[in-house]
């Protein structure tokens, strides 16, 4: 292996892109050029962090918080190509890797948010702040570093830092440890199926099964997965009940199912690690450290939000469940109603309260025209447009690349999509970035992508989308659009970098307008003919818009309580999973439900702390797109030239520019209170 000395970053492809558009060079990456490279772009950011904490001249805006904004950026390239790769086209290789990089990552930002020197000259800009003349943006920015440094350790004593540091690698590489786990038992399950074992799946459904059992050397069989695209559809439709559970047991005990890939002790220990770091920061709770910089602040405003949504899906689940059980003994069951007859029952309750399935609208809900869709609302809510650039390579032959152009014509960034399942990609969709916008230095202009995990379908065949995953699509390029509209000076503040509570409302917000009528008139027209979805088919879908509610709404709520109480109490459970069992009981949790995401798969959490006593914000952002779209509604035109504008300026562009409450009031005039969700939801 070359030594980081001998690694010219100014013309490496991973830091230097010179490939098209301003891309990367995929072409010219291999999986050996990661570890050179991570070294020699960690040491030169080192070099970069001590010219900054030694600066003899004394500390201002310019050579001290720009200086350390702009630092990094090698790091950042080859990071931004390494962590899309780990998640979106793994290996054996990048997955040893990972396990190397990730506490190697941890030790080194360790390091810089603990040097004294560096803290020094932050708190120097920090304590004569009102004195400086600053912007509102750039105040901003210094006090979110200042509390950026603090929080990570920048007051403590010798031994405190070197205990915090040594806590951050240790959860850095468990939640590594945690995702690689799950994506094995995603990747090494499947039930493979014949002909005989098909009854009640549609022709969409037996073509990705199809496909799939192809993928894994089953040519001519069928194979159930763990991708939601085929697990969902598959317990919804079959009706071979021993099936459906041998399923649902599989999608429900991801990442505990012992041997290698359990993530029970990787539990216990990510809990017992955060309970400390807490304490050692001189917070009562890890959730209390975490909620210390949203709009939520407390564990008690949590609550406030979520306890009385899950009284009132528990009282809907409940006068669903007796429907269900009805049709159930109707169509002959003996059993008694299990969580593996919800999806089942509840489709055929949807058909006859609205004498429609699901599978009535996939064929109008083709891939292709639902991009077209989302394109279509960026470019009437925000004037851009979408450009698809062809032979581009990507990280997978997949992606696909598009170039964004202001209404001018004028360039604004790029945008990459990688749409279809396969074993080389973690589970869910995602938005990230290579590169985020900002004006600071000489600038950069965003490069952002979606990632989604759909079923592919045979060649030559269109990928046809359920409602379920059209809105995750309208979901995920929300997030991009966030990333794409950014308006903002510094990188810190730059387009989804906002409290974890606000940036799911431009990504919510976003897919109002997939169920507009004048968007599926144009859009959801049937792959054969090309007509349009018959207006009794969308007049039904939009009456149905809230049916299963109540399991919908109980699924998700007990996986934002459960990860509060994780971590809302100073210590960690002994046994996590007793813990979870016990606080769903607590909460009277039906057992014909599951958690949307149960403790040893649930990566929002533990793959990384990006979302632990933080999954109730998807709620709290509903909270705000609910009222949002409503003024839209009330405007009685929902692309609004005067409110776009006003959406654009203050939410997609805004980034974390400003107080995120200042931002929404600035947009809407007040707050919302939750009981536009409710009504949206179809729990009052």
């Amino acid at each position: 292996m070359s030594s980081a000395k001998t690694i010219d970053l100014a013309a490496h492809p991973l830091t230097a892109w010179n490939g098209p558009l301003g891309l990367p060079d995929f072409t010219r990456i291999s999986d050996a050029d990661f570890g050179p490279v991570f070294d020699a772009a960690f040491a030169a950011h080192e070099a970069e962090i001590e010219a900054i904490a030694g600066n003899a001249a004394k500390p201002t805006i310019e050579n001290t918080l720009a200086a350390l904004e702009l630092s990094g950026q090698a790091l950042e390239r080859v990071a931004s190509i390494f962590w899309c790769k780990a998640g979106a086209n793994t290996n054996e290789a990048i997955q040893k890797l990972e396990r190397e990089v990730s506490p190697k990552m941890s030790r080194h930002f360790s390091a810089i948010s603990m040097n004294e020197k560096l803290f020094a000259r932050i708190d120097a800009l920090y304590a004569k702040r009102a004195d400086l003349g600053l912007d509102a943006e750039t105040l901003r920015v210094l006090e979110k570093s200042w509390k950026g440094f603090v929080r990570s350790g920048a007051k403590l004593d010798a031994e405190g830092k070197k205990r915090l540091a040594a806590i951050n690698e240790e959860l850095s590489s468990l939640g590594t440890g945690f995702g690689q786990n799950v994506l094995a038992d995603e990747r090494d399950w499947a039930l493979f199926l014949d002909e005989g074992d098909l009854a009640g799946l549609p022709d969409f459904l037996k073509s990705a099964m199809a496909e799939a059992a192809a993928a894994r050397g089953q040519e001519g069989r069928y194979a159930v997965t763990l991708s939601r695209s085929i697990y969902e559809p598959f317990t919804t439709f079959s009706e071979r009940r021993d099936l459906r559970e041998a399923a649902w047991r599989a999608f429900t005990s991801r990442g505990q199912n012992g041997g290698a890939s359990d993530n029970t002790p990787l539990v216990r220990d990510t809990l017992k690690l955060r309970a400390e770091k807490a304490k050692l920061l001189g917070y009562d709770s890890f959730a209390a450290l975490k909620l210390d910089d949203t709009m939520a602040k407390t564990p008690k405003a949590v609550h406030d939000l979520l306890d009385p949504v899950w009284n009132k899906a528990l009282e809907k689940a409940g006068e669903d469940q007796r429907e269900l059980e009805r049709l159930a003994t109707e169509a002959g069951s003996n059993e008694p109603f299990a969580a593996w007859d919800w999806r089942f029952y509840q489709e055929k309750l949807r058909a006859e309260k609205f004498a429609f399935d699901e599978a009535e609208l996939k064929p109008y809900l083709q891939l292709e025209r639902i991009i077209a869709a989302c394109f279509d609302v960026a470019g009437r809510l925000f004037s851009i447009s979408f450009e698809e650039k062809t032979g581009i390579a990507g990280w997978h032959e997949d992606v696909r690349v598009f170039v964004v152009k202001n209404a001018d014509g004028s360039e604004r960034g790029l945008f990459l999509a990688d749409y279809f399942a396969r074993s080389s990609k973690r589970s869910g969709a995602w938005m990230s970035s290579l590169q985020s916008g900002y004006r600071l230095g000489e600038g950069s202009t965003p490069i952002i992508y979606n990632i989604m995990n759909f079923a592919k379908p045979p060649k030559g065949e269109p990928a046809l989308l359920s409602m379920d995953e059209a809105r995750t699509l309208f979901h995920e390029f929300g997030h991009a659009l966030h990333g794409m509209l950014t308006e903002v000076t510094w990188p810190s503040v730059s387009g989804t970098s906002v409290s974890r509570d606000f940036v799911e409302l431009p990504s919510q917000l976003y897919e109002h307008w997939l169920t507009v009528p004048a968007v599926l008139e144009k859009h959801a027209l049937h792959y054969r003919d090309g007509k349009a979805m018959p207006k009794a088919l969308l007049d039904k879908m939009l009456a149905a818009q809230t049916f299963g509610a109540g399991f919908a709404t109980v699924e998700f709520t007990a996986s934002a309580l459960v990860d509060m109480a994780y971590h809302a109490r100073p210590d960690a459970p002994q046994e996590p999973l007793a813990f979870e069992a016990e606080t769903l009981a607590g909460l009277k949790m039906p057992d014909t439900i599951a958690m949307r995401h149960r403790t040893p798969h649930f990566s929002h959490v533990f793959s990384g702390d990006g979302y632990s006593a933080g999954y109730y914000s998807y709620m709290w952002s509903e909270v705000l797109d609910a009222d949002a779209f409503s003024a839209f509604e009330e405007s009685g035109d929902p692309f609004n030239p005067e409110l776009a504008a006003r959406l654009r300026e203050n939410i997609y562009s805004a980034g974390g520019s400003k107080d995120p409450e200042a931002l929404y009031t600035a947009f809407r005039g007040k707050m919302p209170s939750p009981e536009a969700m409710m009504a949206k939801r179809g729990l009052v």
